[in-house]
């Protein structure tokens, strides 16, 4: 019999979950968000499993050494059975993982090519003979994170069924295809059916930017709890507001002042200090281009940000729109509408975020 799933911190709260995104949950970035309030487990970006795979070294030192008190799973992505298998036995007997999680969402193109992550979603009867194998050989917890079809909903009914079928232990359901990579509209009714479809908890994911919406979307959909990962890069307190919110207690509202602070934290926890200096900056925007949707409504941060040149100017930049006058001004729950974050190579891959 598999061990219980994590119980939320909170006694009378839903769970909520910190999203895998590849380049961006990384040891640092547990401890960037468990220090504002962490969430009640974490996933870890996925490792990649092949016929030549050992598990990376920096996603082993995100279960090893995160520090922050709260369960890690580890998430495969692959579709050679011997070799998740293999991987599989290695992570619960020589790590401290709560469980193992099978990516079958990501919707990058150079992933999905290879019939990996969401690719695997056109082959339901290969995502069967993997849910089976590795039910077998997960002496723990194995979940499975899923979006719902490559680029229809096709896969929803025969996948959700193996899900059933193998006794996985939860769901992670992102209301988006393959296709719909990050831009389409997120479909909570589709997450509903999936959660009608399968004995198991389900986690909603997609579009949660407030502790409001992820209310919102747990009782439309009937989902067990929330997973939040573009929206908690931009507001790190997301977890300990949704938290509050089920509580009844009023949620902490951050100042930007308090910004400002993450942002020192990012860069140390998130930048390489060995790093270029060009290197370092270009990977702190990659967090501000999305913290830079609460900002201001206008966009006037996000528009400077982006055209500075190394550290010392992008950290003036972010003093002048974050601290002096501003300093106690309230950082906004929600994106403003009207601002994107631009995508970058990236993103416009469909890789991680």
């Amino acid at each position: 019999m598999s061990p219980a799933l994590p119980q939320p911190l909170a006694a009378g709260t839903r769970p909520s979950v910190l999203a895998p995104m590849q380049d961006v949950t990384t040891t640092g970035f547990f401890r960037v968000i468990a220090r504002r309030g962490p969430p009640d487990w974490f996933v870890t970006e996925y490792l990649r499993v092949h016929e030549s795979s050992t598990p990376e070294r920096h996603i082993v030192e995100s279960i090893e050494a995160h520090g922050t008190g709260r369960p890690v799973f580890a998430q495969l992505i692959g579709e050679d059975i011997p070799h998740l298998v293999r991987t599989l036995r290695w992570l619960t007997a020589k790590l401290p993982v709560a469980g193992i999680d099978l990516n079958l969402g990501c919707p990058a193109p150079k992933v999905y090519r290879k019939n990996v992550g969401g690719g695997l979603l056109r082959d339901p009867a290969k995502v069967d003979e993997i849910l089976r194998a590795m039910r077998a050989e997960t002496p723990g917890l194995l979940t499975v994170k899923m979006r719902l079809g490559f680029d229809s909903h096709a896969a929803l009914a025969p996948v959700t069924e193996s899900v059933a079928r193998h006794g996985v232990d939860l769901l992670t359901v992102h209301g988006r295809t393959v296709k719909g990579l990050y831009w389409a509209e997120v479909d909570y009714a589709a997450i509903a059916e999936a959660v009608r479809r399968v004995p198991c908890p389900v986690i909603a994911n997609g579009d949660v930017w407030s502790a409001e919406k992820a209310s919102r979307i747990v009782a439309e959909t009937g989902a067990w709890g929330s997973m939040m990962g573009r929206h908690a890069i931009r507001n790190p307190w997301i977890f300990r507001q949704w938290r509050e919110h089920q509580l009844g207690q009023p949620a902490h509202r951050p100042a930007l002042a308090d910004v400002r602070a993450y942002l020192d934290d990012l860069a140390a926890e998130c930048c390489d200090a060995d790093a270029p200096d060009d290197r370092r900056a270009s990977r702190l925007k990659k967090f501000l281009n999305f913290v830079g949707l609460g900002v201001d409504p206008d966009g006037r941060f996000l528009h400077e940000m982006r055209r500075t040149e190394g550290m010392a100017e992008l950290m003036a930049c972010c003093d002048r729109h974050l601290l002096g006058e501003r300093a106690d001004e309230p950082f906004a729950p929600e994106p403003h509408p009207g601002l994107v974050a631009r995508p970058t190579r990236e993103t416009r891959e469909g890789c991680g975020l």
